[in-house]
């Protein structure tokens, strides 16, 4: 992997992180247009810990808000949030312990099969959408089910921030609501992902796990990649939820889904 291919697939990892049109869906395309049969660990583990930073410094004033109401009693609303993230984490737990392994199998070096999961992304986004606009709290049940609609995003092709905004919505939570806990959420699975990548890392032998100097320059330039993008994507993501419609994400999604299960 050289330098400029380390750039883009950090650029794809950063951008469709947040926007909803599935970022493993895009690394395996990316992975595919550049004859690359897989990641290493050591870039998936980077590029992953870039995108989390980029989450954590967009963020970082609800992060920090949501901690300090954790030890103030007169602050329940915010230990609710907070156990509204963790029931979210659940099912996505759950899956990640279960299936991680047989769901990748029959995902990665599948690019058409990725591309039926874009397909479907773009159907959920459109169909989220014709939903009316209401603004109704979240609550343990919505908390679940938006908590499922990312657990589906396990696999390559469906985006999670796509699902979880696009069940968000047709609950009834407010779009701006939506992309908030939608993000927040999205902060523990990414870091727990990056730590299920770590203990492959540690676990595989070092022939096989990318610890190379001569991949160094790739690596950073592939993180502050994936960091930057991350931060303008998700900057923007949270102003498009709020004030436009998401069907332009949900055509892109359909027609590049088409394109790739179709003609690779």
């Amino acid at each position: 992997m050289s330098a400029w291919q380390a750039i883009i697939l950090g650029l794809i990892q950063g951008l469709t992180e947040f926007l909803p049109v599935s970022s493993s869906g895009h690394l395996e395309l990316g992975k595919a247009a550049f004859g690359l049969k897989d990641l290493d660990l050591t870039f998936s583990i980077l590029v992953h810990g870039a995108t989390a930073l980029s989450t954590i410094v967009v963020f970082w004033q609800d992060i920090v808000g949501l901690l300090r109401g954790l030890f103030d009693s007169r602050s329940s609303g915010s230990r609710q949030y907070i156990l509204f993230i963790v029931l979210s984490m659940l099912p996505a737990g759950l899956v990640a312990f279960t299936l991680r392994d047989t769901l990748e199998a029959t995902f990665v070096g599948q690019p058409s099969r990725v591309g039926g999961m874009l397909v479907l992304t773009g159907l959920i986004l459109w169909v989220s959408q014709r939903f009316p606009k209401r603004d109704l709290p979240l609550g343990v049940p919505k908390v679940l089910a938006i908590g499922l609609a990312q657990a589906f995003a396990i696999l390559p092709g469906i985006s999670r921030s796509g699902s979880t905004i696009g069940t968000a919505i047709a609950l009834g939570v407010s779009r701006a609501e939506a992309a908030r806990f939608s993000f927040l959420m999205a902060l523990p699975v990414i870091l727990g992902a990056t730590a299920l990548e770590m203990k492959d890392l540690l676990d595989a032998p070092a022939v096989h796990s990318g610890l190379s100097s001569e991949l160094l320059l790739p690596y950073i330039a592939g993180s502050i990649a994936a960091f930057v993008s991350g931060v303008i994507a998700c900057k923007w993501m949270v102003r498009l939820v709020q004030n436009t419609s998401l069907n332009g994400f949900a055509i892109y999604c359909i027609v590049l889904g088409g394109v790739a299960f179709f003609a690779l």
